[in-house]
Order: structure tokens, then C-alpha cells, then sequence
């Protein structure tokens, strides 16, 4: 079978990986498979002549409606793969939504990467519900055996001369929907307290506006480290020499970067949205957090701002998240009063 593969193809952003993953897929099992990116047509009209001239037998499209627009009224059959955003964000848009309800009406099925999204897709469109699978993401990481950690802490402005440096990497696209500059400021006090510790921000330039705030940002915020992109094999080596990987998205539909830290057995700290929430099970493979800071109550003392003290330890069964106190991560415990155990009481939030 020959497939078109509609998708938004910008280098290391979460689509292009996922798409480039589909692809190897369909080619393994014999298909032919063709990446096209979204963002190079205007119309269904222009996919229409492709898929005739190229003889497609059918389509698929990553995003109800970045993709998914360009197939409406498409000669051959096709199906969708949400993206995240498009559940998460582009349903707040009246237009959007009802070109994404028409979208979803005409394919022949739709992929969820969580039930969640599922779920949220299912309510606004009840009708496509019996369409719409569930299938989590498969991810492979490739760690360059090469890539000289030292020589990129040089780069980055970050001393080398230490055995006790804390790392963190969020990567993300620079847009506002990843808001990597939700965690600058806790993370710039944190180094002036102890400067072992550094975040570096890594990622594509993917609006430039919202990129020269974040560069303006991160000139004044000690500590952070705005880096430039590299290729996937590059940064998933530098992912195992850092401390932890963080995630501080205002919605995902399932990060890559989460789940290839995983793979990689490095802990991973993560802004408790649904997506995240869907594959990190608080505490246990991962942390959760709803806000930079935390109050504790000392035996002592009355309710206090203070760091969280926690120490993240990976090994093969999934990550181990110990309570010690000489060990600074600082972000909120996010369960709920129903979820905590005994164990989790003196960590919630006030």
C-alpha cells in the first residue's frame, strides 16, 4: 500500500519524531510510506492533486487540524492521529473546532495516544467515539557514543570542574504551549543558593516572538541556560548525563522528551497535566508537580516557603523517588487528598 503521511516536519520537534517513527513502522511491515509536512500546503485542494498524481492508496495525518484540514473531502480513505494540542487547545477555538468536528466525521478511524485524550476528543465529538483507538506511543532512544558532555558544558557557559553538578534539561519547542519559562526564576534562586545547579532549555525556535522572550529571560536568570538544538542521537547522550529531565507544558498529548528519558533510566519531574499524568505514576516513575514551590510543615516550626528535598533514583524497573533531606529538588507534591498515602502527608501542599 502506498500512504501519505501528513504531518508538521520541523527538525527535533515531538511531530516530526513521532512521524519519522510511524514511517520506519509502515516501511517494516511493506508499505510504502511518504512524509510530507502540513505546513507546505494550503489547501485540500492541493493534497487532492497529489494523492491523484502520486496515486496514494491512503492517508493519515498527524493533528486533527494541521493535518487533518488538508484531507476534507479526500478522494482516498483516511485516518487521524491526534497531536495534543489539537484536543487540548485548538478545540477553544469556534472554527477550529468545527473544521476538526468535520475532519473527524470523514475519517475512517482516529488514534488517541492516552484514554484521557480519548475521552476529551469523545466528549466534544460523541459521534466519532467507536472510531477513536487507543494506542500509547512506542519511542527508541540512540545516545551518540561520541557526544562530548564536557565540551557542551563548555558551551553552555557551565563549570565543568565539579563532581557535584545538577543538570536539569527541559526540552521543548519554543512555543507558548511548552512555557519553558514557567520554571526560569525557581531555578535561577535555586543556583544563586547552591550553583551546582543549572537548568539548560533546549529546542527549536518554533515561534520566533516568544523565542526573544525567552532568550531576554533567560539573559537575567543566573543558573539557566538557553542551548542551541542538536541532533536526536546528540541530546539523547546528553539526556543520560544530566540529573533529571523536567517537563513544565501547559498541555502535551504525550511528550517524547518524557518518555525517552525513561528509556534512558533518567528521572524525570513533570507539570501535572493530563498528558503527563497519563504516563507517570506519581512518585513511583516519575514526579508530578503543580507549582515551582512547596510548603512543609516542620514539627517544630509553623508552615514555611522551603524546598522540597527529595532525591530521584532511577534503576531498571522505573524510577524511585526517596524522601532525604539533603538532596534540592524543589517542586510541589501534587496528589491530591484522596491519593496520598501516609507516607506523602508531610509533602502535600498547604
Amino acid at each position: 500500500m502506498r500512504l501519505l503521511l501528513l504531518a508538521s516536519l520541523r527538525a527535533q520537534t515531538g511531530n516530526a519524531t513521532t512521524a519519522a517513527r510511524i514511517q520506519n513502522h509502515l516501511h517494516a511491515a511493506g508499505h510504502i510510506c511518504v512524509l510530507k509536512d502540513a505546513f507546505m500546503y494550503e489547501s485540500p485542494t492541493e493534497i487532492a492533486n497529489l494523492t491523484s498524481t502520486d496515486k496514494f492508496d491512503a492517508a493519515l495525518a498527524i493533528h486533527l487540524y494541521k493535518g487533518g484540514r488538508l484531507l476534507q473531502g479526500s478522494r482516498i480513505p483516511f485516518g487521524i492521529i491526534f497531536g495534543g494540542t489539537d484536543v487540548n487547545e485548538d478545540i477553544k477555538c469556534e472554527e477550529k473546532h468545527r473544521v476538526m468536528g468535520a475532519v473527524l466525521g470523514e475519517a475512517r478511524f482516529a488514534v488517541a495516544f492516552t484514554v484521557k485524550m480519548k475521552e476529551l476528543a469523545a466528549a466534544e465529538w460523541p459521534d466519532a467515539r467507536k472510531k477513536i483507538y487507543v494506542q500509547t506511543q512506542g519511542i527508541k532512544t540512540t545516545p551518540s557514543e561520541t557526544f562530548d558532555w564536557y565540551r557542551f558544558l563548555q558551551n553552555a557557559d557551565i563549570p565543568t570542574d565539579t563532581g557535584s553538578l545538577h543538570m536539569f534539561l527541559l526540552i521543548c519547542g519554543l512555543r507558548r504551549v511548552k512555557d519553558p519559562l514557567y520554571l526560569v526564576d525557581v531555578f535561577s534562586d535555586w543556583h544563586r543558593k547552591d550553583p551546582s545547579v543549572h537548568l539548560g532549555i533546549i529546542g527549536p525556535a518554533v515561534d520566533p516572538l516568544f523565542t526573544s522572550e525567552v532568550t531576554e529571560k533567560v539573559k537575567r536568570a543566573p543558573g539557566v541556560h538557553l542551548l542551541q538544538e542538536m541532533p536526536q542521537d546528540d541530546l539523547h547522550a546528553a539526556m543520560k548525563r544530566c540529573f533529571a529531565v523536567v517537563n513544565s507544558s501547559i498541555s502535551e498529548g504525550m511528550s517524547a522528551a518524557i518518555l525517552e528519558a525513561m528509556d534512558l533510566d533518567i528521572p524525570v519531574l513533570a507539570r501535572n497535566i493530563p498528558g503527563n499524568a497519563a504516563i507517570i505514576k506519581h512518585k513511583e516513575t516519575g514526579l508530578l508537580f503543580s507549582d515551582p514551590q512547596i510548603r512543609r510543615k516542620e514539627k517544630s516550626t509553623s508552615l514555611k516557603l522551603e524546598s522540597l528535598a527529595v532525591s530521584a533514583v532511577s534503576d531498571r524497573r522505573g524510577l524511585r523517588v526517596l524522601s532525604r533531606p539533603d538532596s534540592p529538588v524543589f517542586f510541589r507534591d501534587s496528589l491530591t487528598s484522596s491519593q496520598k498515602t501516609p507516607s506523602s502527608d508531610h509533602m502535600g501542599p498547604e
